[in-house]
């Protein structure tokens, strides 16, 4: 297994998904987004993986305007501006090669193992 966890230090969730691999002794990689994003092509991944782009979009996110301003753009641009906006992202993303789930799911983690 090749695990990532992308979260920010903040997120209880985030601290939730690296206790669930700590306590199984599986190694993972966490990569802060407040420092490093996403690269366009795992943004890609991560949103076919998990329905599209909408899906990644966290409802409850602080920045409201952001938030608004992909749900009304057009399909072509969202990409873009998720990758410009990427703290409004559900998290943890967690990736295991091309699998990868959003927010704490344990049950899917487990299937990996």
């Amino acid at each position: 297994m090749n695990i990532q966890i992308y979260g920010t230090r903040k997120c209880n969730d985030t601290k939730k998904a690296e206790r669930f691999f700590k306590e199984r002794g599986i190694k993972y990689q966490f990569i802060d987004m407040k420092e490093k994003g996403m690269s366009k092509g795992e943004l890609t991944s991560v949103a076919s993986a998990n329905g599209g782009i909408m899906n990644m979009i966290n409802p409850d996110a602080k920045d409201k305007d952001a938030v608004a301003l992909i749900q009304y753009i057009a399909d072509e641009d969202k990409l873009e501006k998720l990758l410009e906006n990427q703290q409004i992202i559900k998290t943890p993303v967690v990736r295991n090669g091309k699998q990868s789930t959003m927010g704490y799911q344990p049950d899917v983690w487990k299937k990996w193992e």
